[in-house]
């Protein structure tokens, strides 16, 4: 009886300890390869890269602008008529000037929607979100950003949720 009662106990002992025991499961995730794809695709990242473009084409106009009127001046100086090629020439530094402080204007602004985008509460919080719905619904305890933690000195790639977390938000943001 007291054998059994010994075994029992041990069992039980055995059971409890081996139920409390959890294994930790920790992944990596390449946070600046979901940073690159994830805002390549997003709605913000197009409507900037469309606005960059408009401000692009705004500065070739102008730039052919003040071309045409330099053209135009040569032509003048070449007839003779200092007094057009004059007035040619104030337009052209006029045209320039305003192109200058055009593209200051706009090159500080778009600066300043590209680092908005990059350093969005709104898309941290969101990736952050992800990579804890992804990690839970996979069972990692423990996530570590790859680029970021020199402690890393091997990994499988089975444990790299980066690839699941770019499916993931990329679905959520169509």
């Amino acid at each position: 009886m007291k054998r059994f009662l010994m075994l029992f106990v041990i069992g039980f002992l055995f059971c409890i300890g081996a139920g409390a025991q959890q294994l930790t499961r920790i992944a990596v995730v390449d946070l600046s390869r979901v940073y690159i794809a994830f805002m390549r695709d997003s709605r913000a990242v197009r409507d900037f890269e469309e606005r960059s473009a408009k401000v692009q084409a705004e500065i070739d106009r102008m730039t052919a602008e003040i071309n045409t009127v330099k053209i135009n001046q040569a032509n003048a100086l070449a007839q003779g008529n200092t007094e057009q090629a004059l007035r040619y020439e104030a337009d052209a530094i006029r045209r320039t000037d305003i192109l200058k402080e055009y593209y200051k204007t706009k090159t500080a602004e778009l600066e300043s929607i590209k680092n908005s985008l990059t350093q969005s509460g709104t898309f941290l919080d969101q990736v952050y979100d992800e990579i804890r719905y992804v990690a839970e619904s996979e069972g990692y305890s423990i996530v570590l950003n790859l680029k970021e933690n020199t402690g890393i000195l091997w990994y499988n790639q089975t444990v790299d949720l980066t690839d699941k977390l770019i499916k993931s938000l990329m679905d959520k943001a169509r």
